[in-house]
């Protein structure tokens, strides 16, 4: 039989029964529009609160009624860009235009911040890509040509993040669409491996010392944002770095088939060797799932079906995942985290409906434990761990019940969704906003609100509840646009998420693709033309009075010979980069998990 991805079993939601009849705790059913309404209101309760108090910071302290900055600086917005398509959703397009103008107003990369790659990717840049998508279907005026933008990137440079290239591997006259501005020493992605750094400066690149131990989801977490790129703009450095990258990490995986925590991007050894499916390592998996869907790609779906077999035979255990040493197999954390919940929504999207049931439902046990899931839940004591026994109003549990119940309709799934709703605003409600419960044992709180919790939390509850939503669309309606391109159909269902619910629709790569890859192909053969005229002018010893003929500008060119076979062989040892050029620091680590390190003396 062909291999075929195809449209995920998750989102063929008409294609199976949905049933409506979720038994609430007096025995009645939960009204889907009922806890719809709820989650609108939830979501403007906070949306409202982050304006009010905390804007332009980019994020709520829900307490004490005021923001502060969490990841790099108040100019990038954070809450702005991960709300945008929850408007979408709603209904509500005057606000996702007013938010637009916003953004255009005040969006500014170009500024001395240290910020993280990772965390810039998936929510700036995958909000800011979901909305230009979007945005035609907001009443958004759009460019000539859009979705695909043949000389300018999308909906437009006003968003702040067309600026030079900070990947430092691409010379070309017209400006790339990247993450922040012209980077004037080494770049994340220019290092010996090809595999990025965690942090850099907006303005001036990879700062001296700065640590070259980044973790496995901040290495293989941006096919999914950087494909979209190189689809739209008709560059394909984007994807050709994103597939380096992750490349190197499944180089990297050890004899039994894992991959650790944290690797050094320098050397590529790994420094934290705890092998798992959750935090630090997490969005690795999901990136090589949804990348395989977004691009039709069987070489990525491979990669993760073998990391699915040593997943399972190494560190599931009555269908709990432990973390084992990458090497060895053996145990050495049997904890649950709250990042984990997400497994099961990933494993509808590969059809393994039975497993991911089975192992959702045991986190939902720990929901139903406490109101919520501690940040980590021993499975032995069946109890939270000390000094993790907070939840964050994190959405992976939720993300993962509105998978499984467009793929299977089972009304358990909208069980939870009702006691999230209901434990969420007894526990966590307040004036402004909704805090972070500090400690699930006695349910006090905390001062914070994450960007999260509207873009992701409050998002998939929604759609849970709201089957007819148009991201739930079977490809029974769709938009027929003119593109120079030719006709493209959008909108037709299929979206996927990024790590940050934003989504993507497929079928606007697939239009942006086509001719580009014919043009790409039409540069191939100018190209070798060009090298086989040249040589044998050498060989015959003849002088050409004009000069050489020049590849001309536009969209898949990169202008430099050598750079353009760099960036097709995707061979990160020809970057012409000296190894010392970003110096790194000493580092030593037992375990790296939820974005810290524990060092050996901790």
């Amino acid at each position: 039989m062909p291999f075929r991805l195809l449209i995920p079993l998750g989102l063929l939601c008409a294609l199976l029964p949905l049933h409506h009849g979720a038994p609430g705790p007096d025995g009645t059913a939960p009204d889907p529009a009922h806890y719809r309404e709820r989650v609108k209101a939830m979501f403007y309760h906070a949306y409202d609160s982050y304006l009010e108090n905390a804007f332009p910071f980019d994020e709520l302290r829900p307490l004490t009624c005021d923001g502060h900055d969490t990841w790099g600086s108040q100019t990038l917005n954070l809450p702005l860009h991960m709300s945008l398509f929850y408007f979408q959703i709603l209904g509500n397009v005057s606000e996702f235009q007013r938010v637009i103008e916003v953004l255009q107003d005040n969006v500014d990369f170009d500024i001395d911040v240290n910020a993280s790659v990772f965390e810039t990717n998936i929510r700036v840049v995958g909000g800011l890509l979901s909305a230009h998508l979007l945005s035609k279907k907001a009443g958004v005026e759009v460019e000539a040509g859009w979705p695909c933008s043949p000389k300018t990137p999308p909906r437009s440079q006003a968003l702040g993040i067309y600026q030079n290239c900070p990947w430092g591997t691409v010379q070309r006259g017209d400006p790339c669409f990247c993450l922040g501005s012209s980077f004037s020493n080494c770049s994340a992605f220019q290092t010996p491996t090809g595999m990025p750094y965690g942090t850099v400066n907006l303005l001036h690149g990879v700062n001296p010392g700065e640590t070259p131990v980044t973790c496995t989801a901040g290495i293989g977490t941006f096919i999914v944002e950087f494909a979209t790129l190189s689809s739209l703009t008709g560059d394909p450095v984007f994807e050709d770095v994103a597939r380096v990258a992750l490349m190197r990490l499944w180089e990297s995986r050890s004899d039994i088939g894992l991959v650790g925590n944290h690797i050094d991007v320098l050397t590529g050894k790994w420094v934290a060797q705890d092998a798992g499916i959750g935090a630090g390592v997490d969005s690795y998996f999901e990136y090589l799932v949804k990348g395989a869907i977004l691009l039709q790609d069987e070489k990525l779906m491979a990669m993760f079906l073998e990391y699915n077999k040593a997943i399972r035979n190494y560190t599931r255990f009555d269908d709990w995942y432990l973390w084992v040493q990458m090497y060895k197999g053996t145990v050495s954390m049997p904890v649950f985290q709250s990042l984990e919940a997400y497994w099961p929504g990933l494993q509808s999207l590969i059809g393994d409906i039975d497993n991911a049931m089975r192992t959702f439902l045991n986190y939902y046990t720990v929901w139903k434990q406490f109101g919520g899931l501690p940040e980590f839940y021993n499975i032995p004591q069946g109890y939270t761990v000390e000094k993790r026994e907070g939840y964050p109003l994190r959405p992976e549990l939720i993300e993962s019940a509105m998978y499984l119940y467009r793929a299977t309709g089972d009304p358990t799934l909208l069980e939870l969704g009702r006691d999230a709703v209901e434990s969420i605003e007894k526990i966590s409600k307040v004036e402004c906003g909704f805090a972070t419960i500090k400690d699930l044992r006695d349910h006090k709180l905390d001062n914070r609100m994450e960007s999260f919790f509207l873009a992701e939390t409050v998002k998939y509850l929604y759609l849970l509840f709201d089957p007819t939503n148009f991201i739930h669309n079977n490809g029974s309606t769709f938009d027929a646009v003119i593109t120079p391109y030719g006709e493209c159909i959008l909108g037709a269902g299929g979206y996927i998420f990024n790590t940050e619910a934003h989504p993507i629709d497929p079928a606007a790569l697939h239009c942006c693709r086509r001719l580009k890859e014919e043009q790409w192909e039409v540069e191939d053969l100018m190209r070798e033309f060009y090298s086989l005229k040249r040589n044998r002018s050498k060989f015959q010893k003849k002088t050409v009075s004009s000069g050489p003929w020049e590849p001309p500008a536009g969209p898949g060119t990169l202008f430099s010979p050598e750079n353009h076979d760099q960036a097709r062989e995707r061979k990160p040892a020809k970057q012409k980069v000296p190894l010392l050029s970003c110096p790194s620091q000493p580092f030593t680590s037992k375990l790296a998990l939820l974005g810290q390190v524990f060092l050996d003396s901790s």
